[in-house]
Parts: C-alpha cells; structure tokens; sequence
C-alpha cells in the first residue's frame, strides 16, 4: 500500500483532540479546535500555568549525510515516538511543517511513511492550520512596504515626502537583501525585474522569489518565545541597505507592527497525531540547510512539560541540523538533549563508500539492492563523522539504523559494530514496516542513552568573534582544513563586527546537505579541503549572521516527474489520494 493508502485506513480510528489535549494535560480553554481532527494549542496560557512543571526526556533526531531521497528522519521521529509509546512511556513528538514546493514535487510532504506517520495526513501535507500562508502574507507585505517606499522616494522630493509623513530612506535598489515569497518550488521567479511600465507602476529593478519556508520569519517563528518577543524581532528585520550602507528595517518602513499582525496565530502550535495516536506538535518550516530547520522552542517547551518523553526533529544531517539545534536552538531555550538519534541507512552509507549516483524518480541501482560489505564499511567513515559531532556536545548518539528490506543481517551488523565502537549505542528499527511495535529496540536504545549522566557544552561561546566562529565549526563539524572568505563575505563580516547590536548575533551556516563540505558532488568524509564563504547574510530579527558556503539556491526548483502529477481527489468522496 502507498503512504496515503495506509494514512486513509488510519485516519478511521484517529484520536478525537479532546483525548489527545487530555492526554497531554491541557485544560479545554488552552486548545483552540481546527476543524474536527487539528487545533492549536495556547501557547501562552499553558507555557504560564506549567513554568514549574518538571521537565521530561528531552530527545533530539538527526542524521548523517542523507542521499537525495532522505533517509527518513521524520519516519524515524514518529517511530520512535510510537515505539515509547509502545513502553508505555508518555511521550509527545514536535516535527517541522512541510512546505508545499517538496510536497509537490519530488521529496513529499514530511509527514513520515509507511506505519510511521503524522495524522491526518491531506491537511498536515497541504497547509495544516496556515502558519505558512500567514508567513507569506506577512512577509510579502513587508516587501510591498519596501518596494512602496522606493517609489514615493524616486517620485517626491523631501517636501512632498514630508506633506505625507515620511522622511527619505534612501534606499539602494541593487542593495535590497529580501525577495518575494512563494511556497513552491518555481525556478522560472528565481531572478525577475519588477517595476515594468511608467512611474506610477513602481521602481523598475532586479528582484526574485524564494521559498516561504527561507524567510527570516519562519526562523523568527521557530526561536521566538512569546508575542512580546517574536513583535520586537520582526522589527528588527533587515529588508534592505541604504545608499550610505544603513540598514534599512521593517520598523524603519513602519510595516513592522502590520507583519506581526498577520503572524499573531502563528505562534500557537498545532496538535496533530502519530499514526498510533500519540500526540504530535507540529510547529515552523524546514530548510534546514538556509534556515535554522527546527521545530519550535515553543513546541519543545510545550513537549517537555507535558509528557515524560519528548521526542523533537532536527533537519537533515548533524552537520546542519544538529549543529543549528545544539549551539543555536538549545540557547534560545534554555533546553539540553539527554539523547540525540542519528538516523542511518544502508544504501546512503553505500552511496559514501563510492557506490553510484542516487537520483530521485528513478529506480536505485543494483549496487544498494546487493550485499557489499567492503562498500557499506568505507561509507560508515560518513558515520563516524556526526558521531563525532554529537559526542563533541557532551551526550552520547543513538545511531538508528533505519531498515530496508534490502538490507542483510551482515550489513546491519557491520553498522552496528562501527558505531559502538566510536562510543555510541546502535539499534535497528523496522518502523516504517511494523510501527511502534518495530522500534522497540530504537527506544530500548534511546531510554537507556537518556539516563545516562551528561556534560553537555556548546562548541563556541557568543563572546567568540564571528570569523573564528564559522572557522570552528568548518573545522570542528565539517572536517575543512581551513576557510577562505571570499571579498564579499570578507565585507560583510568586518561590517558585522563593527555593529556592537551583532556581536552576539547566532552563527546559522548555510551549505548543502548533500555533503559534510560545501560541494555535493564530495561524499563519504572528505579530506584536505577548505570552506569558500562567499557572502554573509544577515538575519537580525531572528538574531543570526547567516555565511553563505557553496551554491545554494533559496527558491528549489521543481523536477521533471514531480509528485503533482500523481495527487488527485476523488470525486465522489472528496478525498485527496498520491500524497506521499
């Protein structure tokens, strides 16, 4: 059975919301229904009535380097949530909305597979509650404020700009930082004019989309920790540099309390469910290779007060997703992991021992359907590479080995040997095929990494200036000899660092995911390379210095047998079927 076959038998026994909110101990006037299987939960009210509660497990997920197919991290969250659960362990999951551009096109909608899944699955794959659309709106809004203003300025002289109330800004338009938003994948806007026609149809300039799930909102929306805090970061935004080299921010266009308007509810996670029924959180974006790529603080906050496990998602490999998560995520919340989960395959460590090119839409060679111990062995060198990494935090990895049919006892124990022997604990699971009752071992495994003591410490401390930050965790995390600034980086970070307002911004590197370094093309643990930064974006709302490593693109682009062509409704009962 496909995905979407096995969530609509599911969804016939789904969990009412008033037994999950019980579960999680909320009272009826903290849970605002979304419709008969959602709702949002008041953040506000339930993070006062339990700031003293005691806090449970807290679990974080991650991976190695995956193959362009993913190697089912959210699969392996909600596994693992329902394998607790099959312990009898209380236990919540936090997970990251699916943005539309990989739900239609060839990744998927994020909401696990198989036994493993987040419920229901048609409104969890295609804008859930709306925290996307809002992000949209309010980012769009502030470009319209932006772009508004750059034409009452290149209209009016001072005089005339003051009769109307504003003072000139002087903004640069080859200097605007931002772009349009969409939440699809569509290459065809990456690079567009705008502007077309006379003086009264705007400033003719160089402008672009990106996808929603970049904007510095959703990184605001996953850091933030009450209303008071995400108002003042959105005012913080930085939209665009003046023709002296100011900074130009939604406060200064005036949009910033407007913005925050449209992103009031946004705030309030949404309670969805396992496919078992536990209770799940689903709360901010992905894109974890430009973003921070979290679930929320305030989903965690919530998680870790209302249940003994709490089991949250990080994005893509510990590279990224658990660096982001252990020296940014877990300052602004104040909570450490007590076990962290490396989820593995065994075709993706084949594919870093030097098997072939895994591509998406086409059928896997026959090189990861065939025993090759020799091959699985070079490839666990990617392995050994995040093991290293988490272990750096002070807390022990569980490396998941996420079972396919494919695999063979002799690989799963291959795997399994390699990584104990680099100090972690190792369990198969078999989730995706048998549910909670298939990840016993996984979290027989995790428990037993949790009650473990820990010294967890942060790789650098924000006293640590921002060049010898990013040569850390090139150095430290990606395994570079060294990084060379491009001049434009090199700018930007001398501007930076003479801006005392960033000099404790966050560090949130941007590189692909498809490699420990910055180049996809290098797998398995590459040696005797140095990092490019070729610029630094700066984030200031949601307190980041972004440097940029590589050639990544903030608006993906949709490929040529995208997941689309497959998702249609039934017309007799209006059901939504080929999600996947």
């Amino acid at each position: 059975m496909a995905d979407w076959q096995i969530a609509e038998a599911a969804e016939t026994n789904l969990r009412s919301i008033a037994e999950l909110s019980a579960e999680l101990g909320l009272l009826p006037e903290e849970v605002i229904p979304m419709g008969r299987q959602l709702a949002k939960i008041d953040q506000k009210m339930v993070l006062h009535r339990l700031a003293r509660a005691p806090l449970g497990k807290y679990i974080d997920v991650t991976a190695i380097t995956p193959t362009p197919l993913g190697e089912g991290k959210t699969t392996t969250t909600l596994g693992l949530v329902q394998g607790l659960g099959k312990l009898g362990r209380r236990v919540t999951g936090a997970i990251r909305q699916p943005s539309g551009g990989p739900t239609f096109n060839i990744k998927g909608s994020a909401a696990g597979g198989g036994l493993a899944q987040c419920l229901p699955l048609t409104p969890f794959s295609m804008g859930l509650t709306g925290d996307i659309d809002k992000i949209c709106n309010a980012h769009n809004l502030g470009m319209v404020a932006l772009t508004a203003r750059m034409q009452h300025e290149n209209n009016y002289d001072d005089a005339a700009l003051a009769k109307r109330g504003l003072t000139r800004l002087d903004i640069d338009p080859e200097r605007v930082q931002s772009r349009w938003i969409m939440d699809f994948c569509a290459q065809a806007l990456r690079n567009i004019t705008i502007g077309q026609g006379g003086k009264m149809d705007g400033l003719e300039m160089q402008s672009g989309f990106a996808i929603a799930v970049s904007s510095e909102l959703m990184a605001i929306l996953a850091v933030s920790e009450s209303l008071a805090d995400m108002r003042e970061r959105i005012s913080r935004m930085v939209l665009a540099y003046s023709r002296s080299g100011r900074p130009v921010t939604t406060r200064d266009l005036q949009v910033d309390g407007a913005m925050c308007a449209w992103m009031v509810e946004t705030l309030n996670p949404t309670l969805a469910q396992s496919i078992e029924g536990q209770p799940v959180l689903v709360h901010a974006g992905p894109f974890a290779n430009i973003a921070i790529g979290q679930s929320s603080v305030i989903a965690d906050k919530i998680g870790v007060r209302t249940s003994e496990y709490h089991v949250t998602e990080s994005g893509f490999g510990a590279d990224i997703g658990y660096e982001k998560f252990w020296n940014l995520k877990c300052r602004y919340s104040g909570l450490t992991p007590d076990a962290v989960v490396i989820v593995a395959t065994v075709r993706a460590l084949k594919m870093h021992g030097g098997g072939p090119e895994v591509k998406p839409g086409l059928a896997l060679p026959d090189a990861y359907r065939q025993e090759n111990l020799a091959l699985l062995e070079k490839g666990c060198e990617n392995l050994l590479a995040h093991i290293e990494t988490v272990r750096k935090s002070g807390v022990r990895p569980v490396v998941c080995i996420n079972s396919f049919y494919t695999d063979t006892a002799a690989e799963t124990a291959l795997v399994k040997r390699i990584a104990e022997q680099a100090g972690a604990l190792a369990a198969c699971s078999e989730h995706w095929l048998k549910g909670g009752a298939g990840a016993l071992e996984l979290a027989a495994a995790v428990e037993a990494a949790a009650a473990e003591p820990k010294q967890f410490k942060y790789l650098y401390d924000l006293h640590t200036p921002l060049q010898e930050r990013i040569e850390i965790i090139a150095r430290e995390v990606y395994g570079a000899d060294g990084v060379d600034f491009l001049p434009a980086a090199r700018e930007k970070m001398e501007q930076l660092s003479a801006d005392p307002e960033c000099w404790q911004l966050g560090t949130c590197m941007v590189k692909t995911h498809l490699s420990l370094s910055h180049d996809p093309a290098l797998k398995g643990r590459p040696r005797g390379w140095r990092l490019p930064v070729r610029d630094i974006l700066l984030y200031k709302g949601a307190g980041f210095a972004v440097p940029v490593a590589g050639d990544i693109k903030l608006m993906p682009g949709t490929g040529s047998d995208p997941g689309f062509r497959r998702i249609d409704v039934d017309v007799n009962t209006g059901k939504v079927q080929g999600l996947f």
